[in-house]
């Protein structure tokens, strides 16, 4: 069975970073586009920065510069370094994953596997 686990999410002031996981069971990373997609109440779902099976890398433009994804095959993990966040950060982080081959970007109604989602709160 296929599970995707966040954790590291948590309440963190303006201005300070988190670190987001995402730990994978039933599948083997390097044969999907991985990534990362957001979620604030009475808003739609975004994409926040994905990696494809080449390892292209690419991050939503307001974020670049803050977000960082990277991953580790070995330990089957995906993590998502947030630095600089700010209010508008607030949202339930998702791990997702995709067979889709034209990956990079990620879309959210071509996504095979989702994680629950973990808590993002960033206070002013």
């Amino acid at each position: 069975q296929v599970q995707l686990v966040e954790s590291g999410g948590g309440s963190v002031q303006a201005g300070g970073s988190l670190r987001l996981s995402c730990a994978a069971s039933g599948l083997t990373y390097r044969s999907y586009c991985i990534g990362w997609f957001r979620q604030a109440p009475g808003k739609e779902r975004e994409g926040v920065a994905s990696i494809g099976r080449d390892g292209t890398i690419n991050i939503t433009p307001s974020m670049k510069g803050r977000f960082t994804i990277s991953q580790d095959n070995a330990a089957n993990t995906l993590w998502l370094q947030m630095n600089s966040l700010k209010p508008e950060d607030t949202a339930t982080y998702y791990c997702a994953a995709s067979l889709v081959v034209a990956c990079p970007p990620m879309y959210p109604n071509y996504v095979d596997y989702w994680g629950q989602g973990t808590q993002v709160t960033v206070s002013s």
